[in-house]
């Protein structure tokens, strides 16, 4: 068995094609999940602070997913959290969308949640891997793909408003569970992605470990990362409508923050081969903070767009980038980085409302625009730490 793990059975190129399938699975699943919200909300008359209790659910179930997950990762190898989690994750959605009472959504949130997480850890340790074999940053395409599949979903939602969301999870559920299930094949030739001490490994990843500062930094820096990604969900329109923008233009300041996100992140391994990590991320995030501080500066409508889109492009490779360097402390140190960004998603938002409440809606939002500087000045520490 040892022997089979030790010799690839697929070509990276199948490896790499696997992933841009899970992490696209993964985005396309979330964007219908948080598209179709306010109908399961109607459905069940759960009120907002019940329907506060249910993302709660789901987000304590996706931390305790990644921190079991970067435990089964490092004892069993990160290809055994491809499938099972995927097909949790499917079987999840397809449960909630039957779901009407507060207590069946909080355990099935609990449940999806927890195979995210899983799913997560999983998928991004094998990108780690797979990285390595391929002697060149690929990461960002990776989480490209997730963003294109949340591009996806959220237009399949937008475009199925007729459907009941409850056939919608179903079918997106159901094609989930069936698409892990069809590739157990390729899965199980990864398997070689288990094996963390091949000879894949560049020169400058020699070492497989790296200091808990460190990995406690990177995390730092994926969550405030993470925190304007919230901050682009949930303030965004908002912000432009404090400006009295219509609703439309309102809702697509999002759209440009999430196209500009997945653009970054489609060129963003050509940049960071040629130039180096440090410099993409240290760049990216200072354009980021220039440019939605700009945004809130200037206090018009255009502007504002121009902000949130610098905001999506300026932070487009600074996450994957964190994860790359995680790798090279194993699956836990993935999952730590992981799972302390997410703190920052899940959080964030409730910050910048209770600053809004306290001041207003521009002034809070310079909280994104002060944690990307920070990403600015901290990512050359971070990302070369050994």
């Amino acid at each position: 068995m040892t022997a089979l793990a030790a010799e690839p059975s697929a070509p990276p190129r199948t490896d790499r094609r696997l992933l841009t399938g899970v992490f696209a699975a993964l985005g396309v699943a979330m964007a219908v999940f948080g598209a179709r919200m306010p109908a399961l909300q109607a459905a069940a008359h759960l009120t907002a602070g019940e329907l506060a209790v249910v993302l709660l659910g789901a987000a304590a179930g996706m931390v305790a997913g990644l921190q079991v997950g970067g435990r089964l990762a490092d004892r069993h190898g990160p290809s055994r959290l491809l499938v099972g989690p995927t097909v949790i994750f499917g079987a999840g959605l397809v449960v909630l969308g039957q779901c009407r009472t507060l207590p069946s959504l909080v355990l099935g949130a609990a449940v999806f949640g927890l195979a995210h997480g899983l799913l997560d850890v999983g998928a991004n340790t094998c990108a780690v891997h797979v990285e390595r074999a391929y002697r060149r940053k690929i990461m960002s395409s990776l989480h490209c793909s997730y963003s294109v599949g949340a591009l996806g979903g959220a237009a399949l939602a937008a475009t199925t408003t007729w459907l009941p969301y409850h056939v919608l999870f179903t079918t997106v559920g159901a094609v989930t569970v069936l698409t892990a299930l069809a590739a157990v094949p390729v899965v199980r030739a990864a398997q070689h992605l288990d094996d963390t001490t091949g000879s894949a490994r560049t020169d400058d990843e020699a070492a497989p470990s790296s200091s808990r500062a460190t990995v406690w930094l990177l995390g730092a820096l994926a969550a405030g990362c993470l925190l304007g990604e919230g901050a682009a969900v949930d303030w965004s329109a908002v912000h432009l409508h404090s400006l009295h923008s219509s609703e439309a233009t309102a809702a697509a300041a999002y759209a440009l923050y999430s196209a500009a996100m997945a653009t970054g992140r489609l060129f963003g391994d050509r940049l960071t081969t040629r130039y180096g990590a440090t410099t993409v991320v240290r760049g990216g995030a200072a354009l980021a903070a220039a440019g939605l501080g700009a945004g809130l500066a200037i206090g018009t409508v255009p502007a504002a767009l121009l902000g949130w889109t610098a905001l999506g492009l300026g932070l487009s490779t600074a996450v994957p980038s964190l994860i790359s360097a995680a790798g090279r402390g194993g699956p836990r140190a993935v999952a730590a980085v992981a799972a302390t960004g997410y703190l920052g998603l899940l959080t964030g938002p409730a910050a910048i409302g209770a600053l809004a409440s306290l001041t207003s809606v521009p002034t809070a939002l310079a909280l994104p625009v002060l944690l990307a500087a920070a990403v600015a000045l901290a990512a050359h520490r971070a990302l070369e730490a050994r």
